[in-house]
């Protein structure tokens, strides 16, 4: 028999047992990370092109493609969100 399913809270990192507020910066994070290769793989930029753009070496955007969170701190994914010409907004919860 299989386990039985739970419903998920909405945020995946709460749902894995990280802290409420430790969880919010790791979604933000993933979300960011999402929306930046989003950006990138919509404009069809090589990865020499969105490093130009986003102001970082061609590594960094293999990095950020690749998915490496680890690698970016959510300041850094805001500048180079920024960057790419998007607004980033925080969002009081209710």
């Amino acid at each position: 028999m299989g386990k039985a399913m739970v419903k998920s809270s909405g945020n995946v990192f709460v749902d894995l047992g990280f802290s409420p507020e430790e969880a919010d910066i790791l979604q933000m994070r993933a979300d960011l990370m999402a929306d930046l290769r989003q950006f990138i793989e919509k404009k069809k930029l090589t990865q020499v092109e969105a490093a130009r753009i986003l102001g970082v070496s061609q590594s960094r955007v293999s990095d950020l493609v690749k998915g490496k969170s680890e690698k970016f701190s959510l300041e850094m994914l805001i500048t180079l969100a920024t960057r790419a010409g998007m607004r980033v907004r925080l969002h009081r919860a209710a």
